[in-house]
């Protein structure tokens, strides 16, 4: 049992159940005191002989090409069951999976679609890519998701796709999404990059809109270093889609036949990737099973502190992935401590943490590239400078100052972990005052 924990245990009958680190006596990491977590966080990714096994038996095979292997195509048989899919196509990484699903999708320049502002950069970077006009709608900063109440307003007869990000793995709000994109006719494309095995409603995310699309980057919680793929019912979009991303051969060409039935890319996904991809699947229903209980008794621990209030679900989503745990930290209940310092405290106390994103839509690539050659010839100056005052997302720019993420990794430790992190906020509010003249 470690030092921490031992004092939580001798204290709880003293105070009533509160953890150690909030007794007075103790003193924040940045000022002298002992570490809250002074042990490490669990180390990612997760491997052991399944995985050695299933790259060395790839590599002896000699067939590393999903054109003649069969990796790639029993990972999009398993991803499409366990997610419900009818049909799942593999591709090199996340951002391939939506720069495919929009081509396939038939966006092209002039076009309008639909992002949060809040997110990755992929998202836009997809949309940018066919020259079409990335469009923000404002973000709840309760849920840190696209604002459904503001969607509809952003809606023109140029739209062509709405693009949600089930953000951190929580899920954005469908049930208000879904009925204005069908009564506007215009289809959705999820972003479930960093939302595997999200659910809403009892149904995995991914499968509400025409199509979902995932990441398996070396950072998300079904990881091969590089991979994604997307997931539709829509097997006719499924096609598009593999002819895309096998540079313009559809599904029945792949391998030495020479001829094309659209424009494309290579974006495929190796077979080392798959071989990775299905060794890891085994752990991963577990691993979501760890951060879901810590992820609900974390939030049970801080939502009691003043200043700290952890991103709410909607009430449809009936399972958070909890790629990332988000919460907003607000100064005014910490001695007017800032963001900055509040995450230098943290990390003394041995728990790592970011302030998250920055707001996407003010970021000086975008304005570049809607100012230059291309865009300038497909859309007037005027319209530029109109896009310019219809994409201010306030909700978003406070969010973004306030936000503050810890990663999943942190959610796969001992339950006790959990506690250590809420003690340890409340023992920096307690010396908030200190920490800032210190």
């Amino acid at each position: 049992m470690n030092p921490t924990r031992r004092r939580f245990l001798a204290a709880a009958p003293l105070a009533g159940g509160a953890l150690a680190a909030d007794l007075p006596n103790e003193r924040p990491a940045i000022l002298g005191g002992a570490k809250a977590h002074p042990a490490p966080f669990p180390s990612w990714p997760v491997f052991d002989q399944l995985e050695e096994r299933a790259v060395l038996d790839t590599l002896r095979g000699g067939k590393w090409y999903r054109g003649n292997g069969k990796n790639v195509a029993g990972f999009e048989e398993a991803y499409a069951k366990l997610t419900g899919a009818k049909t799942c196509l593999a591709a090199a990484n996340g951002t391939s999976a939506l720069i495919t699903s929009i081509n396939a999708m038939g966006i092209e320049p002039g076009d309008e679609v639909i992002v949060p502002p809040y997110t990755f950069i992929a998202t836009v970077n997809a949309v940018l890519r066919q020259y079409a006009l990335p469009v923000f709608v404002d973000t709840d900063p309760e849920t840190f998701q696209m604002d459904a109440r503001k969607l509809e307003a952003a809606i023109t007869p140029r739209t062509r796709a709405i693009v949600p990000v089930h953000l951190g793995g929580n899920v954005c709000d469908l049930g208000a999404m879904l009925p204005i994109a069908s009564r506007r006719g215009v289809p959705v494309l999820e972003d479930a990059c960093q939302a595997h095995l999200a659910e809403w409603r009892g149904r995995k995310v991914g499968r509400f809109g025409l199509a979902g699309c995932f990441s398996f980057q070396a950072s998300k919680n079904l990881n091969s270093g590089e991979g994604g793929a997307i997931i539709t019912d829509d097997e006719d979009l499924r096609e598009r889609c593999f002819a895309f991303h096998n540079n313009g051969s559809g599904f029945r060409s792949i391998g030495n036949n020479f001829t094309y039935s659209s424009t494309g890319c290579n974006l495929r996904m190796p077979e080392f990737q798959a071989a990775l991809l299905l060794a890891q699947m085994t752990r991963i229903e577990a691993q979501a099973g760890v951060r879901a209980q810590n992820g609900a008794y974390l939030t049970s621990l801080l939502k009691d502190i003043p200043g700290i209030a952890p991103a709410r679900m909607y009430d449809g989503c009936t399972r958070n992935a909890y790629h990332l745990y988000m919460f907003r930290y607000d100064r005014q209940h910490f001695a007017g401590l800032p963001r900055a310092l509040f995450l230098k405290a943290l990390a003394a106390e041995g728990i790592p943490a970011s302030g998250g994103y920055s707001p996407l839509n003010k970021q000086a690539f975008l304005k570049n590239a809607l100012h230059a050659r291309g865009y300038q010839r497909i859309f007037p100056a005027k319209e530029i400078a109109m896009w310019e005052e219809r994409n201010q997302c306030p909700a978003n720019d406070g969010l973004c100052e306030e936000a503050v993420w810890f990663v999943q990794t942190m959610l796969l430790a001992p339950r006790a972990a959990m506690e250590q992190i809420a003690g340890a906020i409340r023992k920096i509010q307690k010396h908030a005052g200190g920490i800032a003249k210190a």
